[in-house]
């Protein structure tokens, strides 16, 4: 688990770039660092090592293939290097310098080419190859998107890194910004690739590759990047041809295996090796496989806040004490939350605002105390409906299509007449006739946010609807919004599949996975997310959705895996979100740092915004008529990331 960097151009200063560029990584790999430079070719390559495997300077990158065709820069784990050797070995005659799955890879491509070793690979990694007999560049990114890849131009340089910071680093970055990508943040809190917050700038998209020839660096060519694997065609695919079981113990037997392997597979390190617990499904299942597969107690972490509805510790606890893991939980006070938000700018480097990252930042930061590697439950809700809008969605569509419009429009007014307060005490007097797996949390902004779904005319637009914050036409100056992810091909069955899939393109690879990678390489600690291996994916888009969801609750096939592990009792609650209160910290100690974030002259004097909606979803937060806590984060992460942007280096 690495950082890695490199340019293409011609310059005479090539090692200090490079060097600069590392630098500025050092957090994703500070065991070792390592620079390859070919002056007369213009390209230096750079890597910033966090080591895991093959511990020795045997795995130390940059690394000249055996042939001395190829130099790579590779970030990640590729959990079957070991049967690839033997497939490798063949084909041909091969001397190993050591164990590191760097060296794998580099064999693979020198006996089969790259598109093969990728499709052969299993497991998350990015990766730059320079092919000195071509003079070619080739960048490649894991199919579901774990690791991170950035490239483009750096004045007449074209450049890629791990994370953004290495690529403005470099002398000459402009730093412009991409409005369009503003007013994408703005709907869904994130930055959607290919989009980065920097006009020229590019995410290369998750299972994909491209190539580009010193030749047409000059021209500032930057080629398209080809998938080599598709979420959403093998989504299609298991549609097309779903599994048949017997009976559904088979299934529950068939996900175990799958499971059990991907785990054992991502437990391989030449360090301590932990994960993280939260209590909920997709943690305690990872933790329970793991368990189940080690002869000695697993170290698994936890945080807890003393902050009613936050606190998640007290379940994880219980599984821990269930597994008989090596439990470590601390509890944080609402200052230790606090004291990570100057931080937030420079550790996700662009506007992200998914508020769960507080919480992962400080869960890997214990982690990192004890251990180099954490498993993570990551890719369960995606994968097996754990999204109360998977099914709840589905069930308004069927609803809504067979409504007429107008009634569905007098029916969002009567709702959004009445202040969320006051539907939040009409449902504590119907509390008691509530099923508790039924229970929402703040019910009047539930009740809201869905009086403004009633209006949709079609399935995309519902689900476009339920993932979206902003409209950034009321908000984003000079600018309209890109075109948005277009739907999943009619193979999908019903809006449920469909959501998921869209989830599985946009959201996992873009929140979730961002989210998880940065805070935990910010400690300088490797995560590894076994739900997402690609073969477990294409099982669980094989599976009829009546394994996903049944009876109204997502997740029935996983539920049934863990239930072999953990009792049910241990699970029956409903879904936490891993959150703080961000309500109540920007009516508090938040508030004066917030007030000068979006006080109206400065959002007047940027030029990014219209400062009157912000103003007035701030004065109803303060007020406490309205909860806009993910609006308001919106708009506070990029304004904080602006002035991080702008602040003078030192």
């Amino acid at each position: 688990m690495c950082g890695i960097v490199g340019v293409v151009g011609s310059f005479s200063d090539l090692r200090e770039r490079i060097g600069l560029a590392c630098s500025a990584l050092h957090h994703r790999g500070p065991d070792d660092t390592g620079s390859w430079v070919d002056e007369a070719a213009g390209v230096a390559l750079g890597h910033a090592r966090l080591s895991i495997l093959d511990l020795s300077a045997s795995g130390h990158q940059p690394m000249v293939s055996a042939d001395e065709r190829y130099v790579i820069v590779y970030n990640g784990e590729i959990y079957n290097h070991l049967e690839l050797r033997v497939e490798v070995e063949k084909a041909q005659a091969q001397r190993w310098r050591g164990h590191s799955d760097t060296e794998t890879l580099l064999a693979c491509v020198v006996a089969w080419g790259l598109q093969k070793t990728l499709r052969a690979a299993v497991g998350m990694f990015a990766l730059g190859l320079w092919d000195r007999s071509a003079r070619k560049l080739f960048l490649a990114r894991d199919r579901l998107g774990e690791k991170p890849l950035y490239y483009g131009y750096v004045g007449r340089t074209f450049a890629f890194g791990s994370e953004l910071k290495a690529l403005t680093a470099l002398p000459g970055f402009s730093g412009s910004i991409d409005r369009g990508a503003l007013a994408l943040f703005m709907r869904h809190n994130y930055v959607p690739a290919p989009r980065t917050i920097y006009a020229g700038i590019a995410k290369l998209p998750a299972g994909s590759w491209l190539e580009i020839s010193s030749s047409k660096v000059g021209e500032r060519d930057t080629p398209a990047a080809q998938s080599y694997w598709s979420a959403m065609e093998h989504a299609c695919a298991g549609a097309r041809n779903p599994e048949v079981f017997a009976s559904d113990a088979e299934a529950v037997e068939a996900l175990d295996g799958l499971l059990r392997r991907s785990v054992a597979g991502q437990m391989v390190a030449d360090v301590p090796l932990g994960a993280f617990l939260s209590g909920g499904i997709d943690s305690s299942s990872v933790v329970s496989l793991m368990q189940a597969q080690s002869q000695r107690p697993v170290r698994t972490f936890s945080i807890g806040f003393h902050v009613p509805g936050y606190d998640e510790a007290p379940h994880a606890r219980a599984v821990a004490r269930h597994l008989g893991t090596d439990h470590t939980e601390l509890y944080l006070s609402a200052a230790d939350a606090l004291a990570v938000v100057p931080k937030l700018p420079s550790i996700y480097d662009e506007p992200f605002a998914d508020s769960s990252q507080i919480p992962s930042y400080l869960v890997a930061l214990l982690a990192r105390r004890h251990v180099k590697v954490c498993l993570s439950g990551d890719g369960g809700d995606e994968l097996f409906g754990g999204y109360n809008r998977y099914f709840l969605g589905a069930r308004l569509w069927r609803f809504l299509s067979r409504t007429p419009r107008m009634a569905r429009r007098l029916a969002a007014k009567l709702i959004l007449a009445g202040s969320p307060p006051f539907w939040d005490a009409c449902y504590a007097l119907m509390a008691p006739l509530i099923p508790k797996r039924l229970g929402l949390a703040s019910p009047g902004e539930q009740l809201h946010k869905g009086a403004l779904l009633l209006d949709a005319d079609s399935g995309l637009a519902l689900y476009r609807r339920l993932v979206s914050h902003w409209e950034p036409r009321e908000l984003v100056l000079h600018e309209g919004e890109p075109d948005g992810v277009s739907g999943p091909p009619p193979e999908l069955r019903g809006l449920a599949e469909m959501m998921m899939a869209l989830d599985a393109v946009t959201y996992l690879p873009d929140d979730i996975l961002v989210k998880i990678d940065r805070a935990a390489m910010a400690v300088s600690l490797e995560t590894r997310v076994p739900m997402l291996d690609h073969r477990v994916f294409e099982f669980a888009w094989r599976l009829p959705m009546h394994y996903k969801v049944r009876g109204g609750v997502g997740k029935w096939l996983l539920r049934r895996v863990l239930e072999r592990y953990v009792p049910a009792t241990l699970m029956e609650r409903p879904k936490m979100g891993f959150a703080v209160p961000i309500d109540s910290w920007l009516r508090g100690p938040l508030r004066e740092w917030a007030e000068a974030l979006l006080s109206e002259p400065r959002l007047r004097r940027e030029g990014f915004f219209e400062p009157a909606p912000i103003r007035r979803k701030w004065a109803e937060h303060l007020s406490g008529s309205r909860n806009w806590q993910y609006y308001l984060w919106d708009v506070l992460m990029f304004q904080a990331w602006l002035e991080h942007q702008r602040r003078p280096s030192v």
